[in-house]
């Protein structure tokens, strides 16, 4: 009788295994679940674990965190930005799914049959996998969903203390994230370039387009500082200097509205590279939004009318930029690490050239090769991913706070 039993358990368990799929794949059609996709996830993980991950899926386990989810059944509103029967969904599947381990983890020690008892086991290995991919999807949906995060963006680099030197970096940085929107397979276009007499670089923006190209890029945002021997030292001293990096979230129409009456567009004639172009038609473009004094300008193309076009994206995405920024402010919802929750001015992250190292100061990860870091590949990656891994942790750690009186017990 107990193996008719046992058979029965492991049918079921085929059974709900194809409805879970099932299930799962419907949940994650909707916006808010998209990103939590099992295949979407694996496709994003990072190739090696991390604190900040494994701190994530801990989480799961804070009594605070139960006591949240409890008092979100019975008031649905607690959640900002997302949605209650997204998360009550999942909930639902891992509580079924605890139920199964509970079945298999009984089967394995009790059935007499070897054959049923592996089987009861290889199940619940599965189950145990199962059940911790629902824990994770679950603090992710905690995490309030932002406007801007699925937002293409508009990144300025500029060169900051150090001269030639720190030109020279600019240019090297601004190269690095080309290759790297590469890597990502994002869009890049090039809006401005003004580059410096040694080939280095003044001031530089591009629009970067892709799949939540903002989400992933906004930690990007800061000052980097580079340490090495600069070309130009003759002694072989260690030079430091900076360079800044704005990312910015590139509106839509709809996000933000400009009276053409507040705007004192001029044009003058191009300045530096261009060949014969040069100093011959007003072709440079310089935008002045009259009520915040904000300024764009563009000569990167020959036509005016591509100049002007391309001063509008960065002037739009400056003045959304201050406009996100003023709305954090009022709602004091503070990221750590995240662009416009902090200064720009904070120093980010250290390029050490002698000692071959990267180190970001907001998580305290350092990396090895610099030279393959600066290709924008894998290196550059993983540190972003580890960024918005610790940022996601701030977050459920934030909502798990503000709505517990009792705070993180």
């Amino acid at each position: 009788m107990w193996r008719s039993v046992a058979r029965s358990l492991l049918w079921r368990r085929r059974q709900q295994q194809q409805q879970w799929r099932w299930r799962s794949r419907a949940l994650s059609s909707s916006p808010l679940a998209l990103a939590l996709a099992p295949g979407r996830w694996e496709a994003t993980a990072p190739r090696r674990s991390s604190s900040s991950q494994a701190g994530l899926r801990e989480l799961f386990e804070l009594p605070a965190l139960q006591r949240f989810l409890e008092r979100q059944q019975q008031e649905p509103g607690l959640l900002r930005g997302a949605s209650w029967p997204d998360l009550a969904a999942r909930i639902r599947l891992l509580r079924e799914k605890e139920q199964e381990l509970r079945d298999m983890e009984r089967l394995a020690q009790e059935d007499e049959h070897e054959d049923l008892r592996k089987l009861a086991e290889t199940e619940a290995v599965s189950c145990q996998e199962e059940i911790a991919e629902l824990k994770h999807q679950i603090v992710l949906l905690l995490i309030p969903s932002e406007e801007t995060d699925r937002s293409d963006l508009i990144m300025e680099v500029t060169a900051g203390v150090g001269g030639q030197e720190a030109m020279l970096f600019t240019a090297e940085m601004f190269d690095m994230y080309q290759q790297y929107a590469a890597y990502k397979k994002w869009n890049f276009e090039v809006l401005e370039y003004a580059s410096s007499d040694i080939g280095g670089l003044r001031h530089a923006s591009a629009v970067i387009g892709g799949l939540d190209t903002y989400k992933q890029m906004k930690f990007e945002g800061g000052v980097h500082r580079v340490q090495r021997v600069p070309k130009t030292e003759k002694q072989g001293r260690i030079h430091t200097s900076t360079m800044t990096v704005a990312i910015l979230p590139q509106p839509d129409e709809i996000n933000l509205t400009i009276n053409p009456k507040d705007l004192r567009i001029e044009t003058k004639r191009a300045s530096g590279a261009g060949g014969q172009h040069v100093n011959k038609t007003d072709s440079a473009v310089r935008i002045v939004h009259i009520p915040t004094g904000v300024v764009s300008e563009c000569q990167q193309e020959r036509s005016q009318i591509k100049n002007k076009e391309k001063a509008m994206k960065i002037l739009r995405a400056k003045l959304y930029s201050i406009k996100l920024e003023e709305e954090t402010r009022k709602t004091e919802i503070a990221r750590k690490i995240q662009t416009g929750s902090r200064g720009r001015s904070e120093k980010i992250r250290t390029y050490n050239f002698p000692q071959d190292r990267v180190t970001d100061h907001r998580i305290s990860r350092s990396v090895h090769d610099i030279e393959r870091f600066m290709l924008g590949e894998e290196l550059l990656d993983d540190m972003i991913k580890s960024l918005r891994e610790y940022a996601d942790y701030e977050t459920v750690l934030e909502v798990i706070s503000e709505s517990d009186p009792t705070r993180l017990r």
